[in-house]
């Protein structure tokens, strides 16, 4: 008999070496690490030692860090630590911070302490801040101090925002109204000049009423969008109001009782409740 050849062996696969492993093993850990590492550096609820606090507070170069450190500051006051004091004379200096988000923050952890060196007097300062959120929360924590001074801007913390154009020009991108938008969201881009473009952004928290629509030819100073509050703005100044709203202010009021659509119940009932507080005042 005739020996059969034996098959020829297929060539063994090539297996995946070390270095191989090690970068797919790092590429999977760094996919893994980066969002808990932008997550633990913007999470405000990352407790921060108090050398953390002070570098914090001081970091003129990312913001974020120092809103950090004020709601943390703000935590404290909250739970009477007194630890908080040493970082009064920071909570007034950052009143006059340049950044918007700053300056709002720091508004509300002033109202915080109504003992505060400062907070009053800075607080009546920033009644006249050109950003609208920070008027009004000036305004709220005022209300702390037993000062109706900002009466006026919380009244305004209930109306609509309207928004015009910068600019004549063309609107080339909006959003849809009904679309909920945080405070300095982009609504619409305008078209002007030799084709340069305007971030049309909203000045408050709320939810688009109404928007021209893409391709809609705007004029200098014509309206382009109107923002309904946020319902956690409403709320803070209905329970302000309910304190020192006067009888002015029911205009602003009563539409939160009955008129305007997609209002919580707790809304319409605070709303009820001021105008009771107000019309016992004023008899």
């Amino acid at each position: 008999m005739m020996e059969t050849e034996a098959p020829l062996s297929s060539p063994a696969k090539r297996g995946t070496s070390r270095t191989q492993k090690l970068l797919f093993f790092l590429t999977a850990w760094l996919i893994c690490l980066m969002p808990f590492l932008f997550w633990w550096n913007t999470w405000f609820g990352r407790k921060l030692t108090d050398q953390q606090l002070n570098e914090y507070l001081h970091d003129a170069k990312k913001p974020r860090h120092i809103q950090q450190a004020l709601v943390q500051v703000g935590e404290r006051i909250t739970r009477r630590d007194a630890t908080a004091k040493q970082w009064y004379p920071d909570l007034v200096h950052l009143a006059a911070a340049p950044v918007e988000e700053v300056r709002n923050t720091d508004a509300w952890v002033m109202g915080q302490d109504t003992t505060g060196a400062g907070f009053h007097d800075a607080l009546l300062k920033m009644l006249h801040d050109p950003s609208p959120m920070v008027r009004g929360n000036a305004a709220l924590s005022l209300v702390r101090f037993g000062d109706a001074s900002g009466r006026p801007q919380i009244v305004t913390l209930l109306q609509p925002a309207e928004i015009t154009a910068p600019e004549s020009g063309r609107i080339v991108d909006a959003d849809r109204p009904g679309t909920a938008i945080h405070q300095g969201g982009l609504i619409a881009k305008l078209r002007y000049g030799h084709e340069q473009t305007a971030e049309i952004r909203s000045p408050i928290p709320g939810r688009i009423r109404s928007v021209a629509g893409t391709g809609a030819n705007i004029v200098a100073g014509a309206q382009i969008a109107v923002i309904d509050p946020s319902t956690e703005q409403v709320w803070e100044a209905l329970r302000a109001l309910y304190l020192v709203g006067q009888s002015d202010d029911l205009p602003a009021i009563l539409p939160y009782e009955r008129d305007l659509p997609d209002i919580s119940n707790d809304v319409r009932q605070q709303a009820a409740e001021a105008e009771r507080a107000i019309r016992e005042r004023v008899k």
